[in-house]
């Protein structure tokens, strides 16, 4: 596959009524250290740690979430993100059955030379959202929510039972998923409720044992001094565990606490243990002990907020003092 990424490309699936130009003028009047001093008004829907997810207030732009990804310095590492996300895409949805909001893509270099893709969802309704719909939810409902979820990573598990050649990882954490028709007024939630799966700009995805996501995006936001670091002690476990499903409960249970809702889980890893040891179904997974999660979110809250602090440095540093380009929007304060 080869994108003449010169020529600005927007690929519309979902029938959205936007143009590439307009894009084009957001990313221009992007301001990244204070984005909601924007030449465009935008509003910030979430953050990642290699992309920020907007909703561009504009009328024809409006209604649509867009995921910005600036972690690419040439269309040599962009095309084969393209290509894996787009091969991605079509396995979880198509084979392993997972539903995604309709969705197209855009890429363009921008003003300063920099390769960007964006990744354009419907956008939800923000209760809809897992971690939002949390807050008006009873606890049995969000059992029940709890166990769509790893219904849901199920069919994960099994596509990769059958295809030796091909496997498929995910990002099961409760903020990527949505309640089709959830309405916060009368929050209610059965067996034939469906979601949908949010985060497709992680292609987590194996051709005959090779991975297709090039890992060094992972740590291009990351500041220069940090890197090997990164690289050595935390890159290939955060890459290995998105395949693993006990690893995945193990993080969908330890985002509970980030969330404020602690409480929930002893009930939520009995959920969990109960539902494997009925569906497994030659998963081979080891009941969840407490204390396991306990442990991941302590040292992953360690990780990630010194993380986060280095890179705040760097920017200052970058963009303070040398007055460098510094494209990554950082989140402020995060409650974990």
């Amino acid at each position: 596959m080869q994108y003449p990424i010169a020529v600005p490309v927007i690929q519309n699936p979902a029938g959205f009524d936007i143009s590439i130009e307009s894009l084009e003028e957001f990313e221009r009047g992007l301001d990244p250290l204070h984005p909601e001093n924007s030449k465009v008004s935008c509003h910030i829907l979430g953050y990642g740690e290699i992309s920020t997810v907007f909703e561009i207030q504009t009328p024809n732009l409006h209604g649509l979430a867009f995921k910005r990804m600036c972690c690419f310095e040439s269309a040599d590492e962009l095309v084969p993100y393209v290509e894996a996300y787009l091969e991605y895409t079509r396995i979880i949805e198509h084979e392993a059955g997972l539903r995604l909001p309709p969705y197209g893509y855009a890429m363009f270099i921008n003003h300063s030379g920099r390769p960007i893709f964006y990744i354009i969802q419907k956008r939800l309704h923000p209760a809809s959202i897992g971690s939002k719909a949390l807050k008006w939810m009873e606890p049995q409902e969000i059992s029940l929510l709890f166990e769509l979820v790893l219904q849901e990573l199920q069919k994960i598990w099994q596509f990769n039972q059958a295809h030796a050649d091909c496997q498929i990882g995910i990002n099961g954490q409760i903020s990527n998923w949505a309640i089709e028709g959830f309405n916060a007024e009368q929050p209610e939630l059965d067996e034939q409720s469906t979601l949908y799966y949010l985060d497709t700009s992680t292609p987590f995805l194996r051709l005959q044992g090779v991975e297709q996501l090039n890992p060094e995006l992972f740590l291009r936001s990351a500041p220069p001094y940090l890197v090997c670091v990164l690289r050595s002690l935390f890159l290939q476990d955060v890459m290995e565990r998105y395949y693993d499903a006990r690893q995945v409960v193990i993080d969908l249970l330890a985002n509970f606490y980030k969330e404020q809702r602690a409480e929930l889980i002893p009930d939520l890893l009995s959920t969990a243990n109960s539902f494997y040891s009925r569906h497994a179904n030659g998963l081979e997974i080891e009941p969840v002990q407490e204390k396991e999660v306990s442990d991941y979110y302590r040292e992953d809250r360690i990780i990630w907020s010194l993380y986060l602090s280095m890179r705040q440095f760097d920017r200052f540093v970058r963009g303070k003092l040398f007055r460098q380009e510094y494209p990554y929007i950082l989140p402020g304060k995060i409650r974990r």
